[in-house]
């Protein structure tokens, strides 16, 4: 069941955190650029437009080695795990 929480930092093009977890949000399927990698910092304001301050829902699928939930996340209906993908294309 996913759970709606909101966005209060984007760390990088595929990583925040919100108000109610103590370890932030990867986007599953999403291999954005690292900060300080060509394209990062483009990833980043992207991943801050679409959810930054934003209600988001996640429906976590897995965790990763560092505890993160590994999740796909939505903005109302669009799916920002899409939309990163999408942006990372171009």
């Amino acid at each position: 069941m996913p759970r709606k929480e909101v966005v209060t930092r984007v760390i990088d093009g595929d990583t925040f955190e919100t108000a109610s977890r103590k370890y932030s949000v990867r986007l599953a399927n999403v291999n954005a650029p690292e900060t300080g990698q060509r394209g990062g910092a483009a990833a980043t304001r992207a991943l801050k437009q679409l959810i930054e301050g934003e209600k988001v829902s996640i429906d976590t699928v897995a965790r990763d080695k560092y505890r993160r939930a590994v999740a796909k996340v939505k903005v109302g209906r669009r799916s920002v795990n899409k939309a990163m993908n999408d942006k990372l294309k171009k």
